[in-house]
């Protein structure tokens, strides 16, 4: 197969990863920088530039795209459905998790698990919206927030009035979530593809921080998930329509809860971790699904 990696840098070890097991099962890799791709949007012959050539007779294609370029990610990998390649991501999916009050909406109208989160722009009563999610200490997050960033743990009821009138006073919309105090400051990274968990790692935040991020100073450690864990990743990825998703979920006094639903997820924490070849078995599933046109939305969306 000729199969298009969308990154936009060549050198991240996921990106190489990819490339590197592609190669070894025989297939032709491209990677493509997102931001230098352009289209013409032709009603009859959909096509994509790249450096001055029409990209051509490619069957997959692997995004691997940033949080900061989701909006024209989303609309080169469209334009790779719209000319019949499989996207191992539909770019659909991916904007639905990338928004991530949408994520939370989608997720919790299916009736997973996820704490309890209040959303708002400029609200008349902040001590009502702090009530709501049943009091300090919680997590305030900016929307567009990536990696750790953006996100606030206030530990008592006046941080928590002083944090969010910061954050509104800037224009930002802020989601206020309750914090999970018995997850200590650990959550579990799933590892979705298809309709299976293929890796599962616990992080845990280093001493005096919450977030468990890899980028943070966190750890990474080998974790034995349970059924229920299980289920909630591969339902979670589902509701989201990805196909590879990385699931963050907290373990609670009631079961697991959903964090967030990662369509571009880092194969650098989980394969040094388990010591399994997960950039193998992404390339495994596109070889079993990979069809000509067979975009569930046909870029549409």
């Amino acid at each position: 197969m000729k199969i298009a990696v969308l990154s936009r840098n060549p050198r991240l070890y996921s990106t190489r990863r990819l490339v590197e097991a592609g190669q070894q099962r025989g297939h032709e890799m491209q990677v493509i920088d997102t931001l230098r791709a352009y289209m013409n949007i032709a009603s009859h012959k959909p096509q994509i530039h790249y450096r001055g050539q029409a990209l051509e007779g490619f069957e997959a294609v692997i995004p691997r795209i940033g949080a900061s370029v989701t909006f024209y990610g989303c609309a080169v990998l469209r334009q790779f459905e719209m000319m019949g390649v499989y996207p191992l991501n539909e770019s659909v999916a991916i904007s639905r998790s990338r928004d991530k009050l949408r994520a939370l909406q989608l997720l919790s109208r299916k009736g997973i698990g996820l704490p309890v989160t209040g959303f708002a722009h400029s609200p008349d009563d902040i001590p009502d919206l702090i009530q709501m999610v049943g009091g300090a200490p919680l997590v305030i997050k900016v929307l567009e927030g990536t990696q750790g960033m953006g996100v606030v743990l206030a530990e008592t009821h006046k941080a928590a009035e002083s944090v969010i009138e910061a954050f509104l006073g800037l224009k930002q919309d802020i989601m206020v979530q309750e914090y999970i105090q018995e997850a200590g400051g650990a959550d579990i990274r799933c590892f979705v593809v298809g309709d299976k968990v293929i890796a599962a790692m616990k992080r845990q935040a280093k001493a005096g921080e919450f977030r468990s991020n890899l980028h943070r100073g966190g750890s990474a450690s080998l974790i034995k998930i349970t059924p229920e864990e299980r289920m909630t990743a591969v339902r979670a990825a589902k509701v989201m329509g990805l196909n590879v998703a990385g699931v963050d979920i907290l373990r609670s006094n009631h079961g697991p809860l959903v964090m967030e639903v990662n369509s571009s997820p880092g194969l650098e924490g989980i394969e040094t971790t388990t010591g399994k070849d997960v950039a193998g078995m992404i390339i495994q599933y596109l070889e079993k699904n990979a069809e000509h046109g067979q975009t569930r939305t046909k870029g549409r969306g």
